[in-house]
């Protein structure tokens, strides 16, 4: 499994990716800090599971995540944010990410929405269109 976290942040980045090395063992990990640097490695690391913040500096989450539903609708992306879920989770629902998962609430909720995207037996991996 290849999982690619973009967040500005780089303690956030390592706190996800250390949320997820014990629950998914094996799984290779790569990094972007911003909108475009994950859309540069997405062919590169040919992910998974996209996790996504949503306001980062320049292009924000939902741009990036209109691009990446555009060239790789099979890749399933997980929003995460700060922001309140009633403010967000609908929205990034109805954008088209697969999950929405509040930074407040990675620990409980980050690896449920990655167990609910591998149970659900879609094959993922991005494939341009």
């Amino acid at each position: 499994m290849n999982i690619l976290i973009t967040d500005d942040h780089a303690n956030v980045r390592r706190s996800l990716r250390e949320l997820l090395v014990d629950a998914f063992p094996g799984a290779n990990f790569s990094e972007a800090s911003n909108g475009d640097e994950a859309l540069a490695l997405l062919f590169q690391s040919q992910p998974d599971v996209l996790l996504l913040d949503i306001n980062m500096p320049g292009r924000s989450g939902f741009e990036v995540l209109k691009d990446v539903n555009h060239i790789y609708p099979q890749l399933p992306v997980i929003m995460v944010s700060v922001q309140s879920e009633s403010h967000y989770a609908l929205r990034c629902l109805r954008a088209g990410a697969a999950e929405y998962v509040n930074k407040d609430s990675a620990s409980e909720e980050l690896v449920p929405a990655i167990k609910k995207i591998i149970d659900s037996g879609v094959k993922f991996g991005p494939g341009p269109k």
